[in-house]
């Protein structure tokens, strides 16, 4: 076996794709990694389709092109933004009894109880992206992580529900498949970053993943090594990009280039003496500004965004004690003094750059947090591949060994199966 999983992040500012195989043995290596600048999203929305789906197919065949693989034909995708919401619910099944009166809860009852949790009212613009087991609860007894093989009467879950605007999904499906390729599943772009970037430690122990992103910053809060919220605020690198440009009145092409090479949001990282030259627009003559400068128009606005996540998360968690890390990815986790200031405004230490998680392969472009999302797609893919073969929901024909893809048919097996770890 040595099925391909395309990983597919479709942001604001790029599109990012991610080949890699999964070998018969359970390895996962990277075989191709593409990226192409996007002007077809706002704050995450797709806006245009015809450059959003030029956008994806470039981004996928540059990875084609590294993996030097046939065209593949499935993917997987992130989605993010403001169109997605969230929201506990609790659902409750009774165990039915045996001749004896007791029976072993097993995996149709964890089943059952989150069918029971998903069947909770939304608006009917709407659509259910996941329900994320955080606890489970046998006869009144809290904090159970696996269930099976327990005795009792009464199995509850608290699970986290995310949903996804209808409309913002369908544009979204509607440019995978425009640019030819086929949406096998779709997964919560924090949700998968978390995958890539977080260790096992920091999810037990309460952490906040922020995903600095163009258009919006994503935001989810794990905790006993489940998702206890997530959220997002509708601003992100662009809205720097932008003072840039309007306080020194040039391009925002010219902005984002001095922003990416010259930009810095702690000032006291700097040295008063570096100059950054701006080009002159239409005749007027170039400008020399110090990084300073700079920072002093970058800084407010990073900040400003850190602490609307503070300020948010605060009604989110309320009373939680969260004892792990801040970990930053995205592109935004790329300026510099970010892990400065995002102590600053949150008060504390523990905050650090969440680079996407090694793989095999001979590549390394990938290992950076603009890639979070893509390669977490592909390792949460990976995993619940292979707990599927572990559990024995689905068996591996020779004939299956031999194909290259996941397969559209071998994909519908498993759409149930999914369910129960997502």
């Amino acid at each position: 076996m040595n099925n391909k999983i395309v990983g597919l992040d479709i942001g604001t500012c790029n599109v990012r794709a991610v080949i890699a195989e999964l070998a018969e043995d359970g390895s996962l290596s990277v075989a191709g990694v593409g990226e192409e600048p996007s002007t077809g999203l706002r704050k995450g929305v797709v806006i245009n389709i015809e450059a959003t789906l030029k956008a994806i197919k470039a981004a996928i065949e540059k990875a084609e092109f590294m993996a030097g693989c046939d065209p593949i034909t499935d993917c997987y995708v992130a989605i993010g933004g403001s169109q997605i919401e969230s929201f506990t619910s609790k659902g409750v099944v009774p165990v039915k009894e045996k001749a004896n009166g007791s029976r072993e809860i097993d995996q149709s009852d964890i089943l059952k109880v989150i069918e029971s949790a998903r069947a909770n009212w939304i608006s009917m613009d709407r659509e259910i992206l996941h329900v994320i087991p955080q606890t489970y609860i046998v006869d009144h007894q809290s904090g159970v992580k696996d269930p099976r093989s327990m005795i009792g009467f009464r199995f509850e879950t608290e699970a986290l529900i995310v949903t996804a605007s209808k409309t913002a999904k369908q544009n979204i499906e509607k440019c995978v498949e425009r640019a030819g390729y086929n949406v096998a599943d779709m997964i919560l772009k924090s949700l998968a970053a978390a995958r890539s970037v977080m260790t096992q430690e920091e999810r037990n122990l309460g952490s906040i993943l922020i995903d600095l992103g163009g258009g919006t910053t994503d935001v989810l809060v794990l905790y006993d090594d489940a998702p206890l919220c997530s959220c997002s605020i509708p601003v992100g690198g662009k809205m720097v990009t932008s003072d840039i440009s309007i306080v020194k009145g040039i391009s925002t092409e010219t902005a984002e280039e001095i922003k990416i090479k010259a930009g810095c949001c702690w000032e006291p990282l700097l040295d008063s003496e570096e100059e950054v030259m701006l080009p002159g627009v239409g005749g007027r003559a170039p400008e020399i500004i110090t990084r300073q400068e700079l920072c002093e128009i970058i800084q407010p606005r990073v900040q400003e965004i850190l602490e609307m996540v503070r300020d948010k998360l605060a009604l989110l968690i309320k009373s939680k004690q969260l004892s792990g890390n801040i970990v930053l990815c995205g592109g935004g986790a790329l300026m510099p003094g970010i892990v400065d200031l995002t102590s600053e405004v949150f008060n504390t230490s523990a905050v650090r750059i969440g680079n996407s998680a090694k793989m095999g392969g001979m590549l390394d472009e990938y290992h950076t947090p603009q890639y979070a999302t893509a390669t977490g797609i592909v390792l949460t893919e990976a995993d619940i591949f292979r707990k599927a073969i572990e559990s024995g929901e689905m068996q591996i024909r020779e004939t299956r060994q031999r194909d290259n893809t996941l397969g559209k048919d071998l994909l519908s097996g498993l759409k149930e199966f999914f369910k129960s770890f997502f």
